[in-house]
């Protein structure tokens, strides 16, 4: 937590239906004037082929936010914005219409049947890792640095919008 009460947190941003890029960036207004958001920065636009899934590309950013929302409380806000444009859960992986999910919330470490941060499987995902990378290159993962983990991605293909 900052000096003013604030936390940082990243959140990564995708869509691969309907105008995806259009709904990510939707998205990150909406998250930037939620109450209790601040200083909103987003990356810029990727895309990039689904992970584990099938389905069109998808449209990946992620944002750094200054919040005074607890962690719950920003997955609440997050699931909201979701459900405003959509969001169905069908299955796991299912493509979808916008996904927001909490990557890094400060120094913070949840394990919860709910919500997982860091998220479990960012250091995996090139599609997180490269907007990642933009907002905070010098970032350091448990896993290790953005640069090595993004090398050991360099299977998954990734392009600016």
């Amino acid at each position: 937590m900052t000096a003013s009460g604030t936390n940082i947190a990243y959140v990564g941003l995708g869509a691969n239906l309907g105008d995806a890029s259009a709904t990510v960036r939707a998205a990150a207004h909406e998250l930037a004037i939620a109450p209790g958001v601040s200083g909103l920065v987003l990356s810029p636009l990727y895309r990039s082929a689904p992970v584990d899934a099938g389905g069109p590309d998808y449209i990946n950013a992620v944002v750094c936010i200054h919040t005074t929302l607890d962690p719950n409380d920003l997955l609440r806000a997050l699931q909201a914005i979701e459900h405003q444009h959509g969001r169905l859960r069908p299955y796991q992986n299912a493509p979808r219409t916008l996904d927001l999910d909490i990557l890094l919330f400060g120094a913070a470490q949840i394990d919860t049947p709910g919500l997982t941060i860091p998220h479990p499987r960012m250091h995996e995902r090139a599609f997180v890792l490269r907007p990642l990378q933009d907002l905070a290159p010098d970032l350091i993962l448990a896993q290790g640095a953005l640069p090595q983990l993004l090398a050991q991605c360099a299977g998954q293909s990734i392009n600016p919008e």
